[in-house]
């Protein structure tokens, strides 16, 4: 009899184990490069989409990965998954195939994507939040600041439910200055940096850094700087957490307070 029951049981638990996996597909390697597309666009231009099946009008968020703007790979971080949320996980191309001005237009066609065809998959592509780590929260800002971007591709601001990059370049991207065959420890503030861009209209935004004593050379500071100039300039939405004791690899500390952020966003 104790057999049977914990045979039961176990059916029961692998039941439910199935339900919740069959709750939401992946797509992988969705091409956004449009047509005519290079061949290295046609292979980094591309995004999966983790979204759950039977709901309907749910959040989705557009993850873009780190590495400098000249090397990573797309990804869905796990901790966003079975949340009740679509996530997309963009690859983008990189320096110095690509320019970072390039790479930037890459990334709003990735949010045109999700906005031209979220409605197919039972999203609602007014609920769009922007996320990434380093070079990928750099890209949000760009994105959420200068209003050139989405603009170019047909999707309204209001779509941009919020934005949550994480530890983020907010002066012009050290891959920018390189270009400009600029020192990587000589500052800039021009087009390329979410700095030069700062206006009160922007969609909400929080910025999360690693401690200030342990991330990137004024890593914090320079999201310190950009958090005081949006209020200065009239942004009502916008606020600046420092993780205590991390340093720029700081992404699962980071991935709570996106949620919870997500969660504020929807009521």
């Amino acid at each position: 009899m104790k057999n049977f029951l914990l045979s039961v049981l176990f059916s029961c638990l692998l039941l439910v184990a199935q339900a919740q996996q069959a709750a939401y597909q992946l797509k992988e390697n969705i091409s956004y490069a449009g047509k005519g597309a290079d061949a290295y666009s046609q292979e980094r231009c591309v995004l999966d989409l983790y979204f759950p099946t039977g709901k309907k009008d749910f959040v989705t968020v557009l993850w873009f990965h780190g590495g400098g703007l000249t090397g990573g790979n797309k990804e869905i971080p796990a901790f966003l998954k079975d949340k009740g949320i679509a996530v997309i996980g963009v690859g983008y191309r990189l320096s110095p195939k690509a320019k970072v001005e390039e790479v930037i237009q890459d990334a709003a066609k990735a949010v045109q994507w999700a906005y031209q065809h979220l409605e197919t998959y039972g999203g609602n592509k007014n609920k769009l939040v922007l996320s990434g780590h380093s070079a990928g929260g750099y890209l949000n800002l760009m994105l959420a600041l200068n209003p050139r971007y989405l603009k170019e591709v047909a999707v309204p601001e209001q779509a941009i439910l919020g934005v949550v990059p994480f530890s983020p370049q907010c002066i012009t991207h050290f891959t920018a200055r390189a270009e400009q065959k600029v020192d990587i420890n000589q500052p800039v503030i021009d087009a390329l940096a979410p700095l030069f861009w700062v206006r009160k209209e922007a969609s909400p935004i929080t910025l999360i850094t690693g401690d200030r004593e342990l991330e990137m050379v004024g890593r914090y500071e320079e999201n310190a700087y950009l958090a005081r100039m949006l209020k200065i300039v009239g942004h009502q939405q916008v606020k600046l957490i420092e993780l205590d004791g991390y340093d720029h690899n700081m992404v699962y500390p980071g991935l709570p307070l996106l949620w919870k952020e997500i969660q504020n966003w929807s009521k």
